[in-house]
């Protein structure tokens, strides 16, 4: 699924003569293009579809709406494991998936080989 997602604007600067951004999306970084909102300024939120700015938008509802996909699971969905990727990104191994929980209720104990239950 591909979602257009609100991000805080941290830096802007120009690139090969195209105005890029990076943005936090909620502790993910990525970098953002800003021609669609060329007086988008720092400390401002947008949201952003395929790399692009495509809407100022303000900080309590960019808020809500990171707090709102972080809940559903959509933000993992959108943009990965963020630890996965800062590991790929210094060129080491990803980190080893969390164990599942333990089961929470003992196991029944098994009945004797040959005997019906």
């Amino acid at each position: 699924m591909c979602l257009a997602v609100p991000g805080k604007v941290l830096t802007i600067e120009e690139r090969d003569g195209t105005r890029m951004a990076t943005v936090d999306f909620g502790g993910v970084v990525k970098d953002v293009c800003l021609e669609y909102l060329p007086d988008l300024a720092v400390g401002e939120y947008t949201i952003v579809h395929v790399g692009f700015a495509l809407q100022r938008l303000d900080e309590q509802s960019a808020q809500q709406t990171l707090a709102l996909f972080q809940g559903l699971g959509l933000m993992e969905e959108e943009f990965g494991d963020a630890w996965e990727q800062a590991a790929e990104q210094a060129g080491e191994p990803a980190p080893a998936p969390s164990p599942p929980a333990a089961p929470t209720a003992a196991p029944a104990a098994a009945a004797p080989e040959g005997s019906a239950r």
